[in-house]
C-alpha cells in the first residue's frame, strides 16, 4: 500500500501540473509546417488503423500539417503518463481526457475553448451534438473538449462456457424478465465452477480502479458521491447493500476473480465481462459464440452507466490552431459515423440503430438500441470530481481492507468516507 505521503504527491501532480500549463509557454504558429502529435489510451491495432486512416484525409487538403501522429499511452497509467508528459516539456497537442479528469482539466485552463471552431467548420452540424453529452466538458459556458466516445457499459457474454456449465444466457433470462445480479451472480459462480473458467470480470477493475464499480453499485442506487460532489456516499445505506452483494459475490459466490487473480473474457478464459462496445474488435477470431446484453437490473431496476471520453487541444501548443482544425476534422459528421464502430457518438441523428449497424458488423441492431442507444439515453456518468486524482487514491486506499474475505463492509466503507469527506469539502 502507498504511504499517505506517496498519495498525496502522486494525487496532486495533476492539478498542480494543469495549473502550470495553462500560463505562458508556447506560441500559436502563424505559418509554416506543423507536427500534430494525439495521446490516446488504445493501442488496438484497429483503432489506430481508423485514426490514420482520417488523418490521411485530413493531410492530403491541408499540407501544411506534415505529420499527425497517435501517441498510444497504457490505459491504467494514462493520465498519470499525460500529466508527467505535460510536466517534462513534452506535451502533445491534442490528448484524450478520461471523464474522472475531466473536472480538473476543464476547470484548469490548460485547453483551448473549441466553440468558436467547430461551429465555424462547413457542414459541421455542432447542434446535432446531444446537450447533454457536453455537460461534462463545459466551464462558463465555453467547450474545452469534444466528448468524442460517450460509451454505455454492457456485458458481453461467452455463450458457449455458460451452455457448456448448463447455465440459461443472458439472453435467456432477460426474455424471462429475470436479468438481475443475483442471477448473475449465480450463473458466474455456478460456470467457473463447472469450467475452471472465470465466471465474471469486471474489466479495468483489477481492485484497483475503484470507479468501474459504479456499473455494479448503480443499480442500487449508490454513488460514490453526492450529486454537488460535496456529501461522501460510500457510507449511505445503498451502496453498504450494494458492496456486501459485491463481497459476498466474490468471496462466497466465487463469482468474480479474487484478489491477484486476472482471467481475459476476450481470450476465452470468463463467462461474462463487463466493458464498453470499444472492446468489440477484440473478439476477432473469438472461437467461441457471444453476446452483448444490458447491465443486470438491480434492486432499483434496470439501469445504465456510461463512461465519457473527451478530445482537447493544449492551449500551450504551438500549433493549437492546426490542432483544433483537425479536431474538427476528425469529429464532423462523416468521421464520425466512421468512429462509431468503437466509438458511440454524441450527434443525435447518428445514434440509431440502423445508422451505428453500418459500422458496426459484429453487433445486431438489438444490441446497439439495448446497450448503446438506450444507454447513452438513459446512463449516468462515471464518477468524477474536481481534485479526482487525490480523491481517487484515497479510496483506493480506504477500499484496500474490503478484499478480504473477513472484512466488515460497513466499517470499511466508513472508513473510506473518513478519508474523502475533508477533500470533497474543499
Amino acid at each position: 500500500m502507498r504511504s499517505g505521503k506517496g498519495i498525496r504527491v502522486v494525487a496532486t501532480t495533476l492539478t498542480g501540473v494543469l495549473a502550470m500549463s495553462a500560463c505562458g509557454g508556447g506560441e500559436t504558429q502563424d505559418s509554416g509546417p506543423a507536427t500534430l502529435r494525439i495521446t490516446v489510451w488504445s493501442a488496438n491495432e484497429a483503432h489506430l488503423a481508423l485514426f490514420n486512416e482520417i488523418a490521411d484525409e485530413y493531410r492530403q487538403n491541408n499540407p501544411d500539417v506534415t505529420q499527425i501522429t497517435f501517441d498510444p499511452l497504457p490505459f491504467d497509467t494514462y493520465t498519470t503518463a499525460l500529466t508527467t508528459q505535460i510536466a517534462g516539456g513534452n506535451a502533445p497537442d491534442l490528448a484524450w481526457v478520461f471523464e474522472n479528469s475531466a473536472p480538473d482539466f476543464v476547470a484548469s485552463g490548460a485547453l483551448l475553448p473549441l466553440d468558436e471552431t467547430l461551429k465555424k467548420t462547413d457542414g459541421y452540424q455542432y447542434d446535432d451534438i446531444l446537450p447533454a453529452t457536453l455537460k461534462l466538458w463545459q466551464d462558463d459556458g465555453k467547450l474545452y473538449a469534444y466528448p468524442f466516445s460517450t460509451s454505455p457499459f454492457g456485458v458481453f457474454v461467452n455463450t458457449d462456457l455458460l451452455k457448456q456449465a448448463d447455465q440459461r444466457t443472458p439472453a435467456e433470462l432477460i426474455e424471462a424478465d429475470q436479468w438481475t445480479w443475483d442471477n448473475a451472480f449465480a450463473a458466474a459462480g455456478a460456470t467457473g465452477s463447472a469450467t475452471g473458467k472465470a465466471g465474471l470480470v469486471i474489466r479495468d477493475f483489477d481492485y484497483k480502479d475503484w470507479s468501474n464499480l459504479s456499473t455494479v453499485w448503480t443499480g442500487w442506487g449508490a454513488r460514490a458521491w453526492s450529486e454537488d460532489g460535496g456529501t461522501c456516499g460510500f457510507a449511505e445505506p445503498e451502496m453498504v447493500e450494494a458492496m456486501t452483494r459485491l463481497h459476498r459475490a466474490v468471496f462466497t459466490d466465487k463469482a468474480l476473480p479474487g484478489p491477484g487473480t486476472t482471467a481475459d473474457f476476450f481470450a476465452g478464459d470468463a463467462a461474462m465481462t463487463i466493458t464498453q462496445i470499444s472492446r468489440a474488435s477484440l473478439l476477432k477470431d473469438s472461437g467461441f459464440a457471444w453476446d452483448l446484453v444490458p447491465l443486470p437490473a438491480g434492486p432499483k431496476g434496470p439501469y445504465a452507466v456510461v463512461g465519457q471520453a473527451g478530445i482537447g487541444v493544449l492551449k500551450r501548443s504551438p500549433n493549437a490552431e492546426a490542432a483544433a482544425d483537425f479536431l474538427a476534422f476528425l469529429t464532423n459528421p462523416t468521421n464520425s459515423a466512421k468512429l462509431a464502430q468503437f466509438f458511440p457518438p454524441p450527434r443525435q441523428s447518428q445514434l440509431t440503430a440502423d445508422t451505428l449497424a453500418k459500422t458496426n458488423p459484429k453487433l445486431k441492431p438489438e444490441q446497439l438500441q439495448k446497450v448503446v442507444i438506450d444507454g447513452i439515453t438513459n446512463g449516468v456518468v462515471k464518477p468524477s470530481h474536481a481534485g479526482q486524482a487525490e480523491i481517487s487514491q484515497q479510496v483506493r486506499a480506504g477500499l484496500d481492507p474490503l478484499w478480504k474475505a473477513d472484512a466488515d463492509v460497513k466499517a470499511v466503507l466508513d472508513g473510506v468516507c473518513g478519508k474523502i469527506q475533508p477533500l470533497l469539502a474543499k
